[in-house]
């Protein structure tokens, strides 16, 4: 239940879970920021950005059910297959990728807040983390889809409120008249790089290598993020992955679009007049690099009571991040360090308590990283910039492991560190060469970073498949159904007493499996203990070591329907991610990316468009979800009621 949420979790809560914890500060706050720099382009851009890893993922996810069906993290996979020493390189790749994400969105939170409400970025550092170690800390990872869909709830309703009040203000005068506004401050905002200099065209070199490095990096954070998506994955019913995870995929393309489009255009049609916070000075690059676009534009058109809001959706994204990272951490420590490596033999209890220590942990680690990133001057554009190129190497041999057995695990150990020097070579040769020196300006710059993240993504699937010639060997997936006995043994060895209720929470019926795990290596006469044990013998259960057991004694826990049910989702999920990225990358951006400044029709519609995503998104991860989970609330309502009755009959 702490770290797979009894595998349980239907359709419209995985949306629900995923969609917020994808939605990051960047989707709200720096798309704005990244607007006003550039133009329109970039929140669509950014949008494109955060789709296809989330339809990626629901490939993977079933893939895994497939192949490894209880699996409680992406590295337990990884140590079945390639060892302790993989295990360790994937592990340090793992934790990295989620403290450096989780500190960089920390401290871009604590230097929004000290910005706008003057609170000193060490204090806004510490208080940050702190609410969300508690609820984390107690309740898991069920706590976090729960609390997810409850951030999700606030923080689009403020979302839609924002665009909205800006929209409609009087000093931008609806879509048209920001569209005028934009048009008529043209000769102040010229945009090198853009076609005619304009803000209001996809022709933007900037944009461009914007969302490709943008891209890169969301694919590390989507890929290495271990709870985020790959420990919900293994928490959703068969039939709720991937419906679940393409929903979030689609509803979260609304987020950066419209609201980036939003304000980042009518910071640039505003920044010169009176009512701006800067003005009669200039909002600086230090400024916009820092994510001031969007709280200015809010102080000047709502007001202070609009700054306040403004604080509680940053509070809402910054939330969601810090707990999805603090249950990804937790969760490696205990499962995949403590209990691997310090004790074997702990007991769930035990595991659960390693946990909550681990969350406590984490919470502290990462505060401190985010005030030594904060003291040492870094900005949340550097640290787009720099991610990709440290996350990005584990993302190819990661995926491999599950889609080709030819993978060898020396081939698995070594590409990752190769293709992460490879990629840091690129990027500060390419910040040398084209700059004539390497320091935080010039590795901040675009191109440098984007060779660099190409270099760290792409070079590992190189090296993989030319290591892995060297003494070639091929895995048989029936190795990863070893998980499945180890887990069955344990409940079989600690839990005997409580089997029925193990059996029940982890093979419900509406997850279309079989009520018992169908483990032909129990022996007949074992079948016999367990028969005689459900007739409440006392009888100790044995179960084989997995370890000993013949790969032709090991048989899938699903049975043959459910198998046929799973592949056909597999392809479902290839064909969703197929048409995502084709949508997305070609068929819609690419006929506009041609000498054509928006004329004012068609801005309209495109915004208009933009902003009904917005409502749609809402439907999508807060009203279904409610739908979705009808019977279980009333179920839930019901037994609260009758349970209510007999309490207050009772006392009377």
């Amino acid at each position: 239940m702490f770290m797979v949420a009894n595998r349980s979790v239907g359709t419209g809560l995985t949306a629900s879970a995923v969609f917020s914890s994808w939605m990051w500060i960047n989707e709200t706050v720096f798309s704005a920021a990244m607007c006003y720099k550039f133009g329109l382009a970039v929140p669509f851009w950014w949008s494109t950005g955060l789709c296809f890893q989330i339809a990626l993922m629901a490939a993977l996810g079933v893939l895994a059910k497939i192949r490894v069906p209880y699996a409680h993290t992406s590295l337990e996979i990884i140590r079945m297959r390639y060892g302790t020493i993989g295990h360790i390189v994937f592990i340090i790749l793992n934790i990295t990728n989620n403290v450096f994400g989780c500190a960089s969105m920390i401290l871009t939170g604590s230097q929004l807040i000290f910005g706008i409400s003057g609170m000193h970025f060490v204090a806004a550092t510490i208080l940050i983390p702190l609410g969300v170690v508690l609820y984390t800390a107690v309740g898991g990872l069920k706590a976090t889809f729960l609390t997810d869909y409850l951030h999700t709830l606030i923080a689009l309703i403020l979302i839609i409120y924002f665009t909205l009040t800006v929209v409609t203000h009087d000093a931008v005068g609806g879509l048209g008249g920001l569209y005028d506004k934009v048009v008529a401050t043209a000769s102040e905002n010229i945009i090198e790089g853009n076609y005619k200099g304009s803000l209001l065209t996809m022709k933007s070199e900037d944009a461009v290598i914007w969302g490709l490095i943008l891209k890169f990096g969301n694919l590390a954070l989507v890929v290495m993020k271990d709870t985020a998506f790959w420990q919900k994955s293994f928490a959703t019913e068969v039939n709720a992955t991937v419906p679940g995870y393409n929903l979030a995929a689609v509803a979260i393309f609304g987020i950066p679009w419209g609201l980036g489009t939003v304000f980042g255009l009518t910071a640039r049609a505003l920044h010169n007049t009176p009512i701006f916070p800067t003005y009669p000075g200039d909002l600086t690059l230090a400024q916009v690099n820092a994510g001031f676009v969007m709280p200015y534009t809010i102080k000047a058109l709502i007001g202070d009571q609009g700054v306040v809001v403004f604080l509680v959706l940053l509070f809402m994204a910054l939330t969601s991040t810090v707990s999805s990272s603090m249950i990804a951490v937790s969760s490696i420590l205990s499962f995949d360090v403590y209990k691997t490596y310090v004790n074997p033999k702990a007991s769930d209890k035990r595991l659960v308590h390693v946990s909550h220590l681990a969350v406590v942990f984490h919470g502290i680690f990462i505060t401190a990283v985010s005030l030594a990133l904060n003291y040492g001057g870094a900005n949340m554009t550097w640290i787009g910039y720099f991610r990709p190129i440290l996350s990005c190497p584990g993302i190819i041999p990661l995926a491999l492991t599950l889609c080709w057995s030819g993978q060898t695990q020396l081939a698995a150990v070594i590409s990752p560190i190769l293709g992460f020097f490879t990629g840091l070579g690129i990027w500060l040769g390419t910040a040398q060469a084209i700059y004539g020196q390497i320091n935080m300006t010039t590795t901040g710059a675009s191109l440098p970073a984007l060779y660099g993240a190409i270099g760290s993504l792409f070079s590992p699937a190189l090296y993989s498949v030319l290591i892995s010639q060297y003494r070639p060997y091929k895995f048989d997936w029936r190795e990863f159904l070893r998980i499945e006995l180890a887990e069955e043994a344990q409940i079989h060895g600690t839990c005997q007493q409580d089997e029925g209720k193990q059996h029940g929470g982890n093979n419900s019926s509406s997850n279309g499996q079989t009520d018992s795990r169908d483990i032909s290596a129990v022996s007949d006469t074992e079948n016999d203990a367990a028969n005689t044990d459900n007739e409440k013998s006392q009888e100790p259960v044995t179960v084989t070591s997995p370890s000993t057991l013949s790969l032709d004694d090991l048989h899938h826990p699903f049975d043959a329907a459910t198998l046929r049910h799973l592949r056909r989702w597999y392809r479902i999920a290839w064909a969703m991610f197929a048409g995502i990225v084709l949508v997305t990358f070609v068929l819609w951006p690419m006929p506009l990316y041609r000498d054509y400044i928006f004329t004012k029709t068609f801005f309209k519609s495109w915004t208009t468009v933009a902003i009904i995503w917005q409502f749609f998104a809402f439907f999508a991860v807060v009203i279904y979800p409610l739908y979705d989970g009808r019977y279980e609330i009333l179920k839930s309502v019901q037994g609260a009621w009758k349970d209510g009755r007999r309490v207050f009959s009772s006392k009377s």
